[in-house]
C-alpha cells in the first residue's frame, strides 16, 4: 500500500466526521436570502404604527412586589402580565376595541384602536366593585366573549391572586365606560368585603364548546401552586418548579361549564367548576399558553396546553354533553427524531401556540414559541406539521391515543428567533398564505445574566426548588431585553423569511401578546401588539395590493340564548342593540376555482397574552374574483351539529348560523 493511501485510510474517519458535520450545518442553519430577495418579498406588505390612548390617574411601577421567597428574582416573577384583546365592545360591527392589560399601572383597560380618526369613548380601566380584592393581585390577561349569551360582549379578566373575573356588558348602555359592565364572579365565592378565595395564578385561558352543548366554556391553566406569589409580606406559601423540563408541580387547572345567563342592567352568568377532568400529570404543569382548536372535523375542539418547564399536551376531546372529557395523545417516536421534537413528548419551554394549514394540505397545524436563543438557551420553536391523509385518518390516530405531526420548524425557517411567547398565524397580505408574528423576549436591563441561566439549566433538578441557587434576576438586569417582534413570511421556496426589520417592526423591546383583527373594515389584517414594562402599540394594515379575502361574522339568531327573559319594565333591557354572540368553535373551509383548501374558524381565545377578533378572515389570492365554496360547520344553541355549504363572493359577510345559515 502506498504511503499516501496508508495516510487516507487512517484519517478516514476524521474526514467523515468533517464531512458530517459540514452536512449537517448546512441542513440546520438558519435559511438566507438575498437583500433583494428580501425587499422583494417584504414589498407586499406595509404597516403604520400608532401609540394606544391609555387613562391617566394611576400609580406608575417598574416591577412588582413580590413574595420575600422571590425577592432576589423579582424581574423574572414581574416577567409577564402583558396582553392585549381585539373585539367588538361598542356594537359598531368592527373589532376596533381593545382590551390591554398593562402591568405598569397593573390595570385592564378598555380603549378604541388608535389612529383611525373616530374617537368614540375615551379609554377606561375596569372596575371590579362590588367583588372582593386584595392589594396583592395582578391582572395577567383579558378574554372577549359573550359569557351570558346575550348577545353583547363581555370581558373576561384571569389574575394572579384571585379566580377570574367576569365583566359582563349591561344592557342598554348608549357608550363604552367603565359603568357599561357589570363584575361577577367566574367561581362563586364567600361572601365579604376582602377576598377569601383560592389565591389561583392564572395565565392562560381558552374558551369554546368543549362539550358540544352548543355553549361556550372556559378552561384555566394556572402557573404557580395556588399561593401569595405578590404577597411581600408573606415569606411562604410559595414554590418553585421542580425540574427544568418535567415539572409536575404548578397551579391546577380547571374547566368551567356553561349552565345560564341573564341580561339586562344586572346581568349574570354562571358556570359549573370542574376539576376532574385532566390527571394530575397533566393538570399541575407550568401553564403559560393555551389553545382550542377541532382539528378532526367532529366539531368537539381539541385543547393544547403548553407547559414551562415540561411537556405540552396534546388533548383529544372525547367529550359529550354535560360532560368534559379528553385524553391525551402522543406522537409516536421516530429515528433521527429528537425526544423533544415530538408532540406531547417534548421537554422545552412552551410559551405560545396557535393553529394554521402551514403546508396547504387542507389540515390544521400548529406553531409553539418555545425558547431558542442561539449562545443563550437554544431549544426550538415547534412547526407540527399534519402527516395525516385526511380529517377521518387523523381522528383514528387520536382515538389510538397517537398524535400524526412531525415538527418542520427547521427546514420551515421557523425554528430560532428568541424567548418567544405568543404567536399568531394570519393573512396580512390576503395571499393565501400565512404570516407567523411572534413576540420574543425576557427582562430588559444592563447587566446580561444569560451565562448564570446557562449554569441554571445544567444543574440538577434537586437545586431548583430553593431560590438560592437561581440567578439573581431584579431590576438592572437583562435576560434577551433587546429581542424583538418577529414577522414570518413564506417565500416561492417554502421557507419562511423574518421580515419585520424591513417594515419597521423589530423595536428592540420585550413583547408578549398579538391580537389581530380588521378594524376598519377594509378586508386587510391589523394587529395590535402588547409589550412588557412598555406602551403598547397598535399597527394598521397598509400594505399595497393585497389580495382577495373572505370575511365572515358568524352570529347566533337574536333570541337563540337560553338565558332568562329581562323583565320589559327594565328599560334598560331594550334601549341598545346587542352585537350579536359569536359562534365560538364554528369552522370554516374555503375551496377556490383553482382547487386550493383554506382554514378559517371563530377563535374563542387562543395563545399567550393575545387574543384574535372572532371575525373568521380568509386571504384568497390576487387571482380570485368570482365566487368560492364556503363549507361551515358548527353547532347551534341546543348543541345539534350542523354543516352548510355556500357559494360566496369575496368580502365581507355577516350569517346567522341557526338551524341554516342565513345572511345578514
Amino acid at each position: 500500500m502506498s504511503q499516501k493511501a496508508s495516510w487516507l485510510r487512517r484519517r478516514l474517519p476524521a474526514i467523515a466526521a468533517l464531512v458530517l458535520v459540514a452536512v449537517l450545518f448546512q441542513l440546520g442553519r438558519l435559511p438566507s436570502a438575498s437583500a433583494g430577495d428580501l425587499d422583494e418579498l417584504a414589498s407586499g406588505f406595509a404597516f403604520r404604527s400608532s401609540s394606544i390612548a391609555l387613562p391617566g390617574g394611576f400609580r406608575q411601577q417598574a416591577i412588582r412586589t413580590v413574595n420575600q421567597d422571590y425577592k432576589d428574582i423579582d424581574a423574572w416573577i414581574s416577567s409577564v402580565g402583558a396582553g392585549v384583546a381585539m373585539n367588538d365592545l361598542d356594537g359598531d360591527g368592527l373589532p376596533n376595541d381593545l382590551c390591554i392589560t398593562d402591568p405598569r399601572i397593573d390595570q385592564v383597560v378598555v380603549t378604541p384602536v388608535p389612529g383611525l380618526g373616530n374617537v368614540r369613548y375615551a379609554p377606561f380601566a375596569l372596575d371590579p366593585a362590588p367583588l372582593p380584592m386584595l392589594e396583592p393581585m395582578a391582572p395577567m390577561g383579558c378574554v372577549p366573549g359573550d359569557f351570558n349569551e346575550d348577545g353583547r360582549i363581555d370581558l373576561l379578566v384571569y389574575l394572579w391572586g384571585r379566580t377570574p373575573i367576569l365583566y359582563l356588558a349591561k344592557a342598554g348602555a348608549t357608550a363604552l365606560t367603565t359603568s357599561s359592565f357589570q363584575a361577577v364572579e367566574l367561581a362563586p365565592q364567600s361572601a365579604g368585603s376582602r377576598y377569601s378565595g383560592p389565591l389561583w395564578n392564572t395565565n392562560t385561558v381558552a374558551v369554546d364548546d368543549f362539550d358540544g352543548d352548543g355553549h361556550p366554556d372556559i378552561f384555566v391553566g394556572n402557573y404557580f401552586p395556588h399561593g401569595p406569589v405578590l404577597d411581600d409580606t408573606k415569606s411562604t406559601g410559595v414554590a418553585m418548579n421542580q425540574s427544568m423540563s418535567n415539572a409536575f408541580n404548578g397551579g391546577e387547572d380547571y374547566f368551567f361549564r356553561w349552565t345560564g345567563g341573564t341580561a339586562g342592567s344586572a346581568p349574570t352568568a354562571t358556570y359549573e367548576m370542574v376539576s376532574d377532568v385532566l390527571p394530575r400529570d397533566i393538570s399541575k404543569g407550568w401553564a403559560l399558553a393555551s389553545g382550542a382548536n377541532d382539528f378532526d372535523g367532529d366539531q368537539l375542539p381539541e385543547l393544547y396546553v403548553a407547559h414551562d418547564f415540561g411537556p405540552d399536551r396534546l388533548l383529544y376531546n372525547r367529550s359529550t354533553p354535560g360532560r368534559i372529557s379528553f385524553s391525551a395523545v402522543k406522537e409516536v417516536r421516530k429515528p433521527f427524531v429528537p425526544k423533544s421534537k415530538r408532540v406531547g413528548g417534548d421537554s422545552f419551554k412552551g410559551m405560545g401556540v396557535d393553529f394554521g394549514d402551514l403546508d396547504g394540505d387542507g389540515l390544521y397545524d400548529m406553531y409553539v414559541s418555545n425558547i431558542a436563543t442561539t449562545f443563550g438557551l437554544e431549544e426550538s420553536h415547534f412547526a407540527f406539521v399534519s402527516d395525516a391523509s385526511d380529517r377521518d385518518n387523523l381522528r383514528a390516530h387520536f382515538q389510538d391515543g397517537k398524535a400524526p405531526f412531525a415538527d418542520r420548524s427547521a427546514d420551515l425557517g421557523l425554528a430560532w428567533s428568541g424567548w418567544g411567547w405568543d404567536v399568531k398565524l394570519a393573512d396580512f397580505s390576503n395571499s393565501g398564505e400565512l404570516v407567523v408574528a411572534q413576540t420574543t423576549g425576557f427582562v430588559k436591563g444592563d447587566v446580561n445574566r444569560w451565562p448564570q441561566l446557562q449554569e441554571l439549566a445544567m444543574a440538577n433538578d434537586g437545586l431548583l426548588s430553593d431560590t438560592t441557587w437561581w440567578p439573581h434576576v431584579r431590576s438592572g438586569d437583562d435576560i434577551g431585553g433587546s429581542q424583538r417582534l418577529h414577522f414570518f413570511v413564506k417565500s416561492d421556496s417554502g421557507r419562511y423569511f423574518d421580515l419585520a426589520p424591513k417594515l419597521g417592526l423589530d423595536v428592540p423591546v420585550p413583547t408578549r401578546g398579538i391580537a389581530t383583527g380588521d378594524a376598519d373594515g377594509d378586508g386587510r389584517l391589523d394587529f395590535a401588539v402588547a409589550r412588557q414594562w412598555e406602551e403598547p402599540v397598535f399597527y394598521h394594515n397598509e400594505s399595497p395590493d393585497a389580495g382577495a379575502f373572505l370575511g365572515l361574522r358568524l352570529t347566533h339568531p337574536a333570541g337563540a340564548a337560553t338565558t332568562e327573559p329581562t323583565s320589559t319594565t327594565d328599560p334598560a333591557a331594550t334601549t341598545d342593540p346587542a352585537v350579536g354572540s359569536p359562534v365560538v368553535g364554528a369552522q370554516v373551509r374555503v375551496t377556490t376555482s383553482d382547487g386550493r383548501v383554506l382554514l378559517g374558524r371563530v377563535d374563542g381565545g387562543s395563545g399567550h397574552g393575545g387574543k384574535r377578533s372572532q371575525d373568521v378572515h380568509i386571504g384568497l389570492g390576487k387571482d380570485v374574483s368570482g365566487p368560492v365554496t364556503v363549507e361551515l360547520t358548527w353547532r347551534d344553541r341546543t348543541g345539534q351539529l350542523r354543516q352548510q355549504q355556500l357559494s360566496m363572493n369575496p368580502g365581507w359577510h355577516s350569517l346567522e348560523l341557526g338551524a341554516q345559515a342565513q345572511e345578514r
